[in-house]
């Protein structure tokens, strides 16, 4: 199975349910102008946590996926629902009593993943996300995990990750192809072949005053993160013919280098600072040059 799956980040609480419904119905209508409206079939819908205080955009309270999908997934017959769970502060029976509800409410895939990175591995009174993806095969067919193929030791954690369940991944959002180098070595040493959804994001001039995108990169003292944190900058730098050439020169690097290597290729997009024209402009020239040969798919809904 493969998708392409785009980011619905939740909307604040103070805007509640009508804020989801306007911003599924943005998706349905500038997909539909790009000509990508058959294509992106799956919504995936992130639980938002407080982080550091640093973030450059203030963290509000927001909704919860559960919620969130079920007011947008009607603007968008025939969508596919994803969405990530942390699981650390949980318990087994109430992460049990989640997971029930989320897939009772058609969400297909459970991403698990850990604490924030103000704390350390291991903290929280709930179930590890490694313990959970032994613990609910049973009840969870789409596991996924998140993969950060430029992070210290990944090749090991992601391993670890598959053995104990993991059936597909989401990577952070690339800015490099490094990837392609990961993911290589990675068929070379380990016999698992879960799918993989490569992240690409949209960058936009607002970059250039917030710098949220490489707040949500960074890992201080890594090379390979620097790169990329130097490239967003030069995104957010230039202009929008200029900012597509690059971007679609990148996601050409990626797609051509890791598609022959085992992993079933899916696509996650995102676009960090809202759904707009430019963002959706885009990912419709990526999706031309390469998209997954059997995505799940979806009819065309009209603006």
């Amino acid at each position: 199975m493969t998708r392409i799956a785009l980011e619905f980040v939740p909307p604040d609480t103070a805007h509640g349910k009508e804020r989801a419904i306007e911003d599924a119905n943005k998706v349905r209508d500038l997909s539909h102008e790009h000509g990508i409206g058959d294509r992106i079939d799956t919504l995936m819908i992130p639980g938002m946590i407080a982080e550091d205080d640093d973030r450059p955009v203030a963290m509000r309270p927001k909704m919860d996926p559960l919620d969130v999908w079920t007011a947008a997934a009607p603007e968008l017959p025939g969508i596919r629902g994803l969405c990530t769970q942390v699981t650390a502060f949980l318990d087994a029976p109430a992460l049990s009593q989640r997971f029930g509800d989320l897939l009772g409410a058609g969400i297909e895939g459970i991403i698990f993943v850990g604490v924030p990175r103000t704390m350390a591995d291991g903290e929280g009174d709930g179930v590890a996300p490694t313990d959970a993806l032994a613990q609910f095969q049973q009840q969870v067919p789409q596991r996924g995990v998140i993969l950060i193929p430029t992070r210290d030791a990944e090749d090991g954690r992601f391993n670890f990750k598959c053995e104990q369940g993991a059936n597909f991944a989401l990577t952070q959002l690339l800015y490099s192809d490094y990837i392609v180098r990961f993911l290589r070595d990675f068929a070379e040493k380990h016999p698992h072949r879960p799918e993989v959804l490569l992240s690409f994001g949209f960058v936009p001039k607002m970059e250039r005053r917030l710098n949220l995108i490489q707040w949500l990169i960074q890992d201080h003292g890594n090379p390979l993160v620097d790169e990329e944190r130097a490239f967003v900058a030069r995104l957010g730098e230039t202009k929008l013919k200029e900012k597509k050439r690059l971007l679609l020169d990148l996601y050409k690097r990626v797609v051509d280098g890791v598609q022959d290597l085992g992993f079933p290729i899916s696509l996650h997009l995102e676009a960090p600072y809202g759904f707009t024209r430019p963002a959706f402009e885009t990912f419709a020239e990526m999706l031309d040059y390469w998209a997954p040969e059997n995505p799940q798919g979806r009819k065309a809904v009209e603006g």
